[in-house]
C-alpha cells in the first residue's frame, strides 16, 4: 500500500508543477517568449497568504493570492516585456531574468531572509485502499484536474480562447482579422499567474513555510516539465508535470538515489530532448521566412 501514497504524492506534486508549467507554456505559445519570473509570482501569492493568515482569513488568503498574483503578471508584462515585443530572444530573456531577481530581492527587504511559518490550512489524513493518504494531497490533485479540464475548455469553446490560438498561430494574421494581440497576451500572462497563485497555496500545504526563493525551483522544474511535454501545449504541460512529480516521489523513496533526484530529473529532460526534441506533445513549427 506504500506503492499507492507514493503514487498519490506523485501526481499530486506533479499537479503543483502542472498548474507552473501551464503559465509558461501558455506565454510561450502566444507570446514566444520564456517568462523565468513566473517561479517567483509562486513566492508573491505564497506571501500574500502568508499575510491574510496572520490575520486568520484563510479564504481571504486564497482570494488575495490570486488578485495579487494577476496584478504582478499583468505589470510585469506591461512594464518589462511589452517594450521588448519586438526584441531579440536573449533581450527577453535577459529581461525574464533581472525581474526574477528583482521580486526576490524585494521580498527579501519587505519580509527579511528568514523562513515564515504559514499555518492553517491542516486537513489531516485519510484511509484509502488500506494506505494513509494526506488530504491536502487529494485536494491539490483534485484541483490540478479541475484546472487543467476548464483550461482546456476555455481555449477550446470561448471566443477568448480561439483568440489565443489565433495568435499564437500567427500574430499578424491575427491582428488583420481585428484581434486585439496586447489584450490577448495580458490575459494569458493573468491567467498564467493566478495558477502560480493556486500553485503556491498547494505548495504551503505540503511544507507550510515560505521564503523569498520558494518559487525557483519549482519554477525550474515545472518549465522542466512543460519542455518534456512540449511546451506550447496544454495538455503536455499536465503530461510533463505529473511525469516529474512521479518521478520524483519514486526517487525520494528509493534511499540509495535519493540525494540524487535532481540531477535524474534533469538527466531525464536531457534524454527526453535527444530522442524527441519537441517533447511528447510538442508540435514542430515552420519558421516563416
Amino acid at each position: 500500500m506504500d506503492f499507492l501514497s507514493t503514487l498519490i504524492n506523485g501526481l499530486s506534486l506533479g499537479g503543483r508543477y502542472a498548474m507552473i508549467a501551464l503559465g509558461y507554456t501558455m506565454v510561450y505559445g502566444i507570446a514566444k517568449m520564456l517568462n523565468f519570473a513566473h517561479g517567483d509570482i509562486i513566492m508573491v501569492g505564497a506571501y500574500t497568504i502568508y499575510i491574510f493568515m496572520a490575520m486568520n482569513q484563510p479564504v481571504i488568503a486564497i482570494v488575495a493570492a490570486v488578485l495579487v498574483c494577476v496584478l504582478f503578471g499583468v505589470l510585469i508584462e506591461k512594464i518589462a516585456y511589452k517594450p521588448l515585443r519586438g526584441a531579440s530572444p536573449l533581450a527577453v530573456l535577459i529581461t525574464a531574468i533581472g525581474v526574477s531577481y528583482l521580486l526576490q530581492s524585494l521580498a527579501q527587504i519587505i519580509f527579511g531572509s528568514a523562513n515564515k511559518m504559514v499555518n492553517g490550512y491542516e486537513f489531516g489524513m485519510v484511509k484509502l485502499l488500506g494506505a494513509d493518504i494526506q488530504v491536502s494531497e487529494l485536494i491539490t490533485l483534485g484541483a490540478a484536474t479541475a484546472v487543467m479540464i476548464a483550461l482546456t475548455l476555455f481555449v477550446k469553446y470561448t471566443r477568448t480562447g480561439r483568440a489565443m490560438i489565433a495568435v499564437s498561430e500567427d500574430k499578424g494574421a491575427a491582428q488583420l482579422m481585428g484581434i486585439n494581440v496586447n489584450r490577448i497576451i495580458m490575459i494569458t500572462f493573468a491567467i498564467g499567474s493566478a495558477l502560480a497563485a493556486l500553485a503556491g497555496l498547494f505548495y504551503l500545504f505540503k511544507s507550510p513555510s515560505v521564503s523569498n526563493n520558494l518559487g525557483a525551483m519549482p519554477g525550474i522544474k515545472a518549465f522542466t516539465a512543460a519542455v518534456i511535454g512540449g511546451i506550447g501545449s496544454i495538455p503536455g504541460a499536465m503530461l510533463g508535470g505529473l511525469l516529474l512529480g512521479i518521478i520524483e516521489s519514486v526517487s525520494y523513496k528509493i534511499t540509495v538515489i535519493a540525494p540524487y533526484t535532481d540531477a535524474i530529473e534533469f538527466s531525464i529532460l536531457i534524454i527526453i530532448l535527444l530522442i524527441r526534441p519537441t517533447g511528447f506533445l510538442g508540435k514542430k513549427r515552420r519558421e516563416k521566412v
